[in-house]
């Protein structure tokens, strides 16, 4: 009987289990349209956006006059490394981490080992697995996703490009989870600073009037244009993770039913087995009492 209540008892907590990871499935899929929404939003203005600058640029004779065109020595790394605030998502932030500590140890060897490389993370995830490594944090922004909005996501810009000025840093990468669709998240890195081209296709070469001039566009417009990737990366990231919880919490409702069903065969065998066994008392009962 012990055995029976033992079975009963993992049945009550699958069932608890399982109602728990429906609710946050269909959670994550009300907040994945919301997400993929803004994000599907967000990408014609950033592409159009870098388009511009793509044109601005190729028509500036010296493009090294803006502070963000000039290639340096790379000493100093800032590494804006995005993941989540939560768990339960899959290997949404495990890959995250795995790309950070691939180009830490592959791409920027010299540059880790000397101390220079910073991981400005936004998201706790990364944050938490980074602290335990030695590598430098910046967690000034690090809840960011808790009151995501184009201000909010511009303030970690700001800073950025501020500290990228001041000569803080001289290269800064963007390690995201790029939005395809509910079951998919490509894993990406790109360099944003300094910036040396602009993949945007064939551009469009203008004969454009220029006012108040080319460099002083192209001073407001690359800011711009830089914040906006930084907020891409964010409106992606965001809708990437609802969708990888969403898989999740859908296969761990599969997986608590397949258990479900398991357990309770093994109820019914080991309840069949107990009648069984006192069907086998009463019967060997009255044959000594007749004897």
């Amino acid at each position: 009987m012990s055995n029976q209540k033992e079975i009963r008892a993992r049945i009550a907590s699958t069932i608890s289990t399982q109602q728990i990871t429906k609710a946050m499935k269909l959670v994550s899929a009300t907040k994945l349209k919301k997400a993929s929404d803004a994000i599907i939003r967000m990408r014609p203005y950033a592409r159009k956006l870098q388009g511009i600058m793509g044109n601005l640029q190729d028509s500036v004779d010296d493009p090294s006059l803006s502070v963000y065109f000039q290639n340096r020595d790379v000493k100093k790394v800032l590494f804006v490394v995005i993941s989540s605030d939560r768990g339960l998502c899959g290997g949404f932030n495990a890959n995250v981490i795995k790309r950070t500590r691939t180009l830490l140890e592959d791409k920027y060897p010299e540059q880790n080992k000397a101390g220079n490389v910073t991981l400005l993370c936004i998201g706790k995830k990364a944050a938490e697995y980074f602290r335990k490594t030695g590598v430098k944090i910046d967690e000034r922004f690090i809840g960011l996703f808790q009151h995501l909005n184009a201000e909010t996501a511009f303030e970690a810009g700001d800073y950025v490009l501020d500290a990228y000025r001041r000569g803080e840093y001289d290269q800064v990468e963007l390690i995201y989870n790029e939005f395809k669709n509910a079951a998919t998240q490509i894993l990406s890195n790109e360099v944003i600073l300094p910036i040396t081209s602009v993949a945007t296709g064939t551009h469009q070469h203008n004969d454009y009037i220029f006012e108040p001039g080319k460099i002083a566009i192209l001073q407001d417009l690359v800011p711009r244009s830089i914040k906006t990737q930084i907020y891409r990366g964010m409106l992606d990231s965001l809708a990437s993770e609802h969708g990888a919880r969403m898989i999740s919490m859908d296969k761990a409702t599969e997986n608590a039913g397949d258990m479900l069903r398991s357990l309770r065969l093994a109820y019914n065998q080991a309840r069949q087995a107990a009648i069984t066994r006192e069907i086998s008392e009463i019967v060997g009962g009255a044959a000594a009492l007749e004897g």
